[in-house]
């Protein structure tokens, strides 16, 4: 395999690894205010790729379908926060995760009936089209886009929770929501918004993947099953964990299934299917709490 090709994987599989980030810091978002595991994160995902391509259908405009999925995705996710979730505070974590896992399967079984069950794409703009000289070797403009985007999202978020009211009013919350209610804060609108953001966050992964993957019904179940792993391994309320441990996982996934089965042959495939799920067992049996996961649960 010569130097440009291991160069060009080393380029995706950091892609990869940044929209996977995109997806985990809403987890951990959710999780370090609410304390709630959101088994729909992943149908935020699915929502914002058919949103995105039917709004370009309807527009004939990238960028005003981009603007229609994370606004349609952070509507859908208030709403759901409000009729669904809210009234769960109080239960337990497995009546919450059975909600949300019922809204899943309800987002799912909703896309059928709108748009059927064969795959939907969305067209790349012509402005991000076509390739461009990476060293060396040609590397398509809109993968380096998504790239620049995940990194510019995750900033703006860290310097909305670091420098910020809101920020702050997010971090009081999540180390001490009684406290939080009693200086007069509105925790339930607090709630409402983080919900919102972390959908939007979720929205702009499917969004952006669209034009890479097929749009079908549940393509947001192993979007979510390999978030909520990055999660387990940089551990959960990490902002920080969730970028070291999406990037650990995207690059492990894609060398991982370009060399598990040269070197292994036949059963190569199926290791590079676990390889993820083995890096998750080991850190999590040295490290339960998650790499980054302080004692009090934050980082």
């Amino acid at each position: 395999m010569s130097f440009s090709i291991l160069l060009e994987q080393l380029f995706n599989g950091f892609q990869y690894g940044m929209l996977l980030f995109l997806m985990a810091i809403g987890v951990t978002l959710v999780f370090g205010v609410m304390r709630l595991v959101n088994l729909a994160h992943g149908s935020m995902f699915m929502v914002g790729g058919y949103l995105a391509s039917a709004a370009a259908q309807a527009t004939g405009s990238f960028w005003l379908a981009a603007l229609c999925a994370l606004v349609g995705a952070a509507i859908m996710a208030a709403v759901i926060e409000i009729l669904i979730v809210r009234p769960l505070y109080r239960r337990g974590h497995l009546d919450q995760l059975l909600a949300t896992f019922g809204v899943t399967l309800t987002l799912n079984e909703l896309i059928v009936v709108i748009w059927g069950r064969a795959p939907v794409f969305v067209s790349i703009p012509d402005i991000l089209d076509g390739h461009t000289e990476m060293l060396g070797f040609p590397y398509p403009v809109y993968r380096l886009a998504i790239t620049g985007v995940a990194i510019l999202a995750g900033l703006i978020l860290m310097w909305l929770v670091a420098k910020t009211r809101f920020g702050m009013l997010v971090r009081a919350g999540a180390d001490n929501r009684t406290m939080v209610a009693g200086l007069g804060v509105n925790v339930t609108v607090l709630y409402t918004l983080v919900f919102a953001l972390a959908a939007l966050l979720a929205a702009l992964a499917g969004m952006m993947s669209g034009p890479l993957i097929a749009m079908q019904p549940g393509v947001g179940d192993p979007i979510l099953i390999l978030t909520l792993t990055v999660v387990c391994i940089g551990g959960f309320g990490s902002l920080k964990g969730a970028l070291v441990a999406s990037l650990l996982v995207g690059l492990l996934d894609t060398f991982g299934r370009i060399f598990a089965p040269q070197w292994f042959g036949a059963a190569g495939n199926a290791l590079a299917n676990m390889l993820v799920y083995v890096l998750m067992a080991a850190v999590l049996y040295y490290r339960p709490a998650g790499l980054f996961t302080t004692r009090g649960g934050h980082s």
